[in-house]
């Protein structure tokens, strides 16, 4: 059986549509058999259901360099 700190991994992989078919179904496996593991699931579903509701968008490489400058000049 996969260990429960695989399962998370292939879990937030599954999230962001990375996982393959053969570690979905490890996943699946696992949160049959596991207690804990899908409340961890559907957390993280949730978390990233929110995430894309709130239309989060990161910092380009151009936008985090400026934004270091700025936090140097002001020390």
């Amino acid at each position: 059986m996969t260990s429960c700190e695989k399962a998370a991994t292939i879990c937030n992989k599954t999230q962001y549509r990375e996982a393959s078919f053969i570690e979905k179904m490890k996943l699946q496996f696992h949160l049959l058999m596991c207690k804990t593991c899908p409340d961890f699931s559907k957390q993280n579903s949730k978390l990233t259901a929110l995430c894309d509701k709130a239309n989060l968008k990161a910092l380009s490489e151009q936008e985090k360099l400026k934004m270091k400058e700025q936090l140097q000049n002001k020390s």
